[in-house]
């Protein structure tokens, strides 16, 4: 069996952990941990699962986030961790405390768990925050799927243009072509963007232009996926 700290692959890699079912997870974990790390995920989640709410200060789950990087290694603890969050059936209220108390890795994980446990715009103010700081793994979990329902237009443009500054590759974006198409705000950001950057004799990232080159496609119809506050 492989180590826990095996090469990633499969859903368990990147922001894909926010658009592969948490069922597809737990296989892909139970065929890449050792015995020890998959025998302590199924009691993390089997503890999860009996007691989702907080007892005392602070819930047992929490507590299994906090050992995932040892127990399953750097490669699946993000795995992990949205897996036990999804076990607890953790709230929006939940889903905060863990973000706001937590160390980066585990509000990445919040992160990647939001399109699994939130089905509204409610946690939004946690993928806000994400965007305004300069770590480049928060950034690329907070422009997963549910950004991409439910970031509104203008908050949107610039969680791309984020990207852009901080060299997060704009693959990161989930449906990013959908509501980049015939955005012109977003085309007069991004030409701005290249102008700046032109004129301070700095290199133009090649992501620009291939969002660029989206906006430039026309605008899909409106469905009823479309994101809460399409305009600020």
């Amino acid at each position: 069996m492989t180590h826990p700290h095996a090469a990633p692959g499969g859903p368990a890699a990147g922001a894909s952990l926010a658009r592969t079912p948490p069922d597809e997870l737990h296989v892909h974990l139970g065929a890449h941990l050792d015995a020890s790390a998959r025998a302590w995920l199924d009691r993390s989640l089997d503890e999860a699962a009996a007691h989702p709410g907080a007892h005392g200060p602070i819930s047992v789950w929490e507590l299994r986030l906090a050992e995932a990087g040892r127990r399953c290694g750097p490669v699946h603890a993000d795995a992990a961790r949205v897996l036990i969050l999804h076990a607890a059936r953790a709230d929006t209220t939940a889903l905060t405390r863990v973000y706001r108390q937590g160390t980066a890795d585990e509000r990445r994980a919040v992160l990647h768990a939001l399109a699994h446990l939130v089905p509204g715009p409610d946690a939004l103010p946690l993928v806000e925050d994400a965007l305004r700081t300069n770590d480049t793994r928060l950034v690329a979990a907070a422009v997963g799927p549910y950004a991409a329902r439910h970031l509104a237009a203008h908050l949107w443009r610039h969680a791309v243009l984020k990207c852009l500054f901080t060299g997060v590759s704009v693959t990161a974006v989930t449906d990013l072509a959908r509501r980049a198409r015939g955005d012109a705000e977003l085309a007069r950001m991004l030409r701005d963007y290249a102008a700046e950057r032109t004129a301070a004799g700095r290199p133009v990232p090649e992501d620009l232009h291939r969002v660029l080159a989206l906006t430039e496609s026309a605008p899909t119809p409106p469905s009823s996926d479309a994101p809460h506050g399409k305009e600020s």
